[in-house]
């Protein structure tokens, strides 16, 4: 794995961008602040801020720009376009998927583009929508290298660091699932932390204090507040996401023949918690579910 600082020069060409969500609408707008022409897609109808992109008719008139973005939900998502994307993308155009998606989903996209004889880069994203605000995700990406060099200065804008993994584009979803994988726990285990401290009298401000002193951690930081705070609307991201990924990172260990006994309790967990009617709040809402299971009411 190599990694590099996302400061890369601006090419000035215009690229598309489909997906205008609380991560895709700053993400493009970062963009066009560069002075990158931008034409935009999004499923349901959004107005462009003035002074920003310019709006597309369709998917493939935002990919007949050469290189297309694209940050959705999901995989469904993603193929609901895809068809689109494919008929607008030009030979030797570039598609950039920086949504989290299955393995087995990137592995398709690069030969579904390469019969056309078009490149795929996949390029997730750590970080929430105050980080994609702020410029300031970490991006993973995987993909041809000319592909990969030809995306990167648009990369640069987007975040504060880019992961370089490797040529095979799958190997970036990897990364993002297994990235996921460890806050999903994470979050699980710091619920539980804080219920067990809870139930024995000592403060979860407290506990934070030391746990954050220990760990020095950013995901620590930032989520052991967001716990504390009980900032769990809006969401962030949403728990029916978490689950989604969760599932996710389920099916890729099995394609894989990967023990992951973890994943089955997350996934127990995030399904208990959308039946519960936390779907669209906060994944970190799960810390209402450990409560329940303690007897505690919140």
């Amino acid at each position: 794995m190599t990694r590099s600082h996302a400061n890369a020069a601006d090419p000035r060409r215009a690229v598309g961008w489909i997906g205008l969500g609380r991560m895709g609408l700053p993400m493009a707008t970062h963009l066009v602040k560069a002075g990158i022409p931008v034409v935009a897609w999004n499923r349901s109808p959004k107005e462009a801020p003035e002074g920003t992109f310019r709006l597309a008719a369709s998917p493939a008139e935002a990919a007949s720009a050469g290189i297309v973005f694209t940050m959705l939900a999901d995989d469904a998502a993603t193929e609901a376009v895809l068809p689109a994307i494919l008929e607008g993308l030009p030979e030797g155009g570039i598609h950039v998927a920086m949504s989290t998606l299955s393995v087995s989903f990137s592995r398709s996209l690069v030969e579904r583009h390469a019969a056309r004889g078009q490149r795929f880069v996949a390029a997730p994203v750590f970080g929430r929508p105050d980080a994609a605000q702020a410029a300031k995700l970490r991006i993973v990406v995987a993909g041809p290298p000319a592909a990969k060099e030809a995306v990167r200065p648009f990369l640069a804008r987007l975040g504060e660091a880019i992961f370089d993994v490797g040529d095979e584009p799958h190997l970036a979803h990897a990364v993002k699932l297994g990235g996921n994988f460890l806050i999903a726990s994470m979050l699980e285990a710091l619920s539980e932390a804080y219920v067990f401290v809870d139930k024995l009298g000592v403060s979860r401000e407290a506990f934070y204090e030391v746990l954050t002193a220990f760990f020095r951690s950013p995901v620590y930081d930032n989520y052991g507040r967001i716990l504390l705070e009980r900032r769990f609307d809006p969401p962030g991201f949403q728990l029916r996401l978490g689950l989604k990924d969760v599932r996710l990172i389920a099916r890729a260990a099995d394609e894989a023949l990967a023990p992951l006994p973890l994943a089955a309790l997350l996934l127990d967990r995030y399904r208990e918690a959308a039946a519960n009617g936390l779907a669209e709040e906060d994944w970190t809402a799960i810390l209402k579910r450990v409560e329940a299971a303690a007897g505690l009411v919140r």
